[in-house]
């Protein structure tokens, strides 16, 4: 079990590296984890409608970056401490995802979920929110912030469950 929890940070830190030399990259978005987060991000449009328009929208994200966090205090609670660290490590990579997305709010080129870029729909999430935050000239600032406070809880959340693997007694 140990050897295989090394394997898995293992895995996870080449993949790591590979979001770390592409910032702002719609490379985020061809990850395999893309369309899981994808869904998680359409939920929360959903499920933060009540709220009004603003949170509606910025719900979406929202919602991409809470699931892996919400997993991981519950792998805490349990005391499943290296499962809450790769959890860590699927929220830092959720904050990549989005990063792009961000930093398209001028731009509006980036594809969406209908196939349309933003400029041919009337805009999209980040758009809307800073604009309406009035940040809209920050869209690249912001995503790559985003990016890398992502990368940053990416590389703690790996030394972390290096950590928690390390404890673990060798017959596990």
């Amino acid at each position: 079990m140990r050897w295989g929890k090394f394997a898995l940070v293992a895995g996870l830190a080449i993949w790591t590296i590979q979001f770390a030399r592409t910032p702002l990259s719609d490379d985020a978005m061809d990850s395999f984890l893309h369309l899981p987060d994808l869904v998680f991000h359409e939920a929360g449009h959903i499920i933060f409608s009540p709220f009004g328009r603003f949170i509606t929208v910025l719900g979406g994200s929202l919602m991409q970056v809470l699931v892996p966090v919400v997993a991981a205090i519950a792998f805490v609670r349990q005391q499943e401490l290296f499962s809450a660290a790769i959890c860590g490590w699927w929220a830092g990579q959720n904050l990549i995802d989005l990063a792009p997305y961000i930093a398209d709010a001028r731009a509006l080129q980036l594809i969406l979920l209908g196939g349309h870029t933003g400029a041919e729909v009337e805009g999209h999430d980040w758009e809307y929110i800073l604009t309406q935050l009035r940040v809209t000239h920050l869209d690249h600032q912001i995503g790559m912030t985003a990016y890398a406070i992502g990368l940053l809880i990416m590389i703690g959340s790996l030394a972390f469950a290096v950590r928690f693997a390390l404890r673990e007694p060798e017959s596990e």
